[in-house]
């Protein structure tokens, strides 16, 4: 049955989204399914069959590459090809690499005598292998299933390449914690997709998890909440003195190190958020000195409002905690780019506290948001010292952005719209579009979420750049991203569930062009991803697909 599903859905299939043409008027071959879509693909006559006499063709640069794909034809039709640096007349899969102004780009020319896949580098290389095993059955993702017959490639050219160079995911571990076996999956899940960012906020009010050698109270309290897991997020009750049982968990400094490795391996980066001067709660208490108050507090169970715990900006020793934090992250992370939060911070304290008003004074600020300016100017300019770029959500434009500051715009578009507008670079991340912790069908038939309402398709819908920006303006547009915050998501399957399929919807408005996109196309090839998705064991939303896109916002 589930063969004839698939030879169904592969018959009906009508590509209208791409560029997409047949080579030959006698051409036998389907159009593929592919998510997300590429730039161009012409169909052509026959197909490579791949036998025990096949050989792949590469030089040391492409090793890496040509051994994956060794390994899963190996593991998925029982072939297994020899690797040579010789390419013959026929009968073989040929990588190669040739650098052009195109990053992460590939083509792939296959016909009945060879595949020819080169890249414009590695990376261009691992997406060319992602589009590649999408062509092949959905079985292929079911790493215990085995080929039944011959394997066989369609003859086709496919010319492709990103639209952005940002393609981001983000995840919350601070509100739920997930094991590192879940957070190399969730990797997997991004690669499937050709994502490569993963924004890993690591600190929160909820809980500290990652581990800073020179801070140990970080994790041995910060990392530990009172468990009220029980309890709706919102309604959870402060410990009472006596509680002992705890949700508790964090990330040690090698565990850090190989899942960093892990997604390199992907071709991902991983961006680690440290927060502050808000969303620190567990930070102050663990370090009590760090809050303009000093006093101790506890690491709170569940959901706290106004946040007015936050770091003291008028103390130096918070600066100097800052900066020994971000060096050993740094250490960690090789990122470029180095998230330090900057949101929802209520400044009620730094108000009425001594050291934060001799602060304004001696700098001449004129009230609280131009003091956050400074704080967050003063951290970039340690990051800035260390090769590094700050990123900050769009509150750091309060008070003036930092120099070389990039903003992530959440609340909507307009803080991305004035940080391009001002020549900084942006990363678009907007609530209306890219929350994926929303409902994305009918609340009455879905899992608690924190509210929202954003379905695939408004997702699918989204486009990065304003139209309110000119040409040059967008230029500084570095793509998007989803986020995922947690406080309802107590495990992996269920961030699964909330990210898939929306996630598929992303990829194609951050990879494929603005004008190829199609609804009705995109619902047609997600009927084949559906299937991916089973075979490779991802959680994911079957409602999702048929929510109306004018239910509630």
């Amino acid at each position: 049955m589930k063969k004839l599903i698939l030879i169904l859905i592969a018959l009906s299939y009508i590509s209208v989204g791409c560029t997409q043409k047949k080579l030959d008027e006698t051409s036998d071959n389907q159009p593929v399914s592919i998510i997300p879509l590429p730039q161009k693909i012409e169909m052509g006559k026959g197909k490579f069959l791949f036998d025990k006499n096949t050989i792949i063709v590469a030089s040391q640069n492409e090793m890496q590459i040509a051994e994956n794909f060794a390994s899963e034809i190996e593991r998925f039709a029982g072939l297994k090809l020899k690797i040579s640096p010789e390419k013959p007349k026929s009968n073989f899969i040929l990588f190669s690499i040739k650098e052009n102004e195109k990053k992460e780009s590939y083509k792939i020319n296959s016909s009945a005598k060879s595949i020819e896949i080169e890249g414009s580098d590695k990376a261009g290389l691992f997406y060319a292998l992602q589009t590649i095993w999408q062509i092949f059955s959905p079985d292929f993702y079911n790493k215990n299933a085995k080929l039944q017959g011959d394997l066989q490639f369609p003859a086709l050219k496919i010319v492709d390449f990103p639209r952005f160079g940002y393609r981001g995911m983000h995840l919350d571990v601070s509100r739920h914690f997930f094991p590192v076996e879940f957070i190399k999956k969730y990797i997997d899940i991004l690669a499937f997709h050709k994502m490569n960012t993963f924004h890993w906020h690591l600190v929160d009010d909820q809980g500290w998890r990652i581990e800073i050698k020179k801070y140990p109270k970080l994790t041995e309290i910060g990392s530990k909440r009172i468990n009220r897991e029980e309890a709706h997020w919102r309604k959870r009750d402060f410990p009472i003195t006596g509680d002992t049982t705890y949700y508790e968990g964090f990330y040690t400094q090698e565990e850090i190190r190989e899942i960093v490795a892990y997604a390199s391996e992907r071709y991902i980066t991983v961006m680690p958020e440290i927060e502050m001067p808000a969303h620190v709660t567990a930070a102050i208490a663990a370090y009590p000195f760090l809050s303009c108050s000093q006093k101790q507090i506890e690491v709170p169970s569940g959901s706290i409002w106004p946040i007015t715990e936050i770091y003291c900006a008028g103390n130096d020793s918070v600066f100097a905690f800052n900066e020994a934090v971000l060096e050993e992250v740094m250490e960690l992370f090789p990122s470029k780019y180095i998230h330090i939060g900057g949101d929802e911070a209520t400044k009620t304290n730094w108000e009425k506290c001594p050291k934060c008003k001799k602060r304004m004074k001696d700098e001449n600020l004129a009230n609280v948001n131009e003091l956050q300016s400074y704080f967050i100017k003063r951290i970039e300019k340690f990051i800035v010292s260390k090769g590094r770029i700050l990123v900050g959500w769009d509150e750091i434009l309060e008070g003036g952005l930092a120099p070389e500051a990039v903003v992530m715009s959440w609340r909507g578009i307009k803080g991305g719209i004035e940080a391009a507008k001002s020549g900084h670079y942006v990363m678009m991340t907007p609530g209306t579009h890219c929350y994926f912790d929303h409902y994305q069908a009918l609340p009455a038939q879905e899992p608690l979420a924190i509210g929202g309402y954003t379905t695939l398709e408004k997702v699918y819908s989204y486009e990065p750049i304003p139209e309110e920006l000119t040409a040059e303006e967008g230029k500084y547009i570095l793509g998007a991203q989803a986020n995922i915050w947690t406080e309802y998501m107590p495990d992996g399957n269920h961030v699964e569930y909330m990210a898939l399929p929306r996630m598929s919807a992303l990829s194609e408005v951050v990879w494929s062009e603005k004008s190829a996109k199609n609804w009705e196309d995109f619902q047609k090839r997600l009927e084949i991803q559906f299937l991916r998705y089973q075979n490779a064991g991802f959680n994911y939303s079957k409602t999702t697909l048929k929510a109306p896109l004018n239910l509630p916002k």
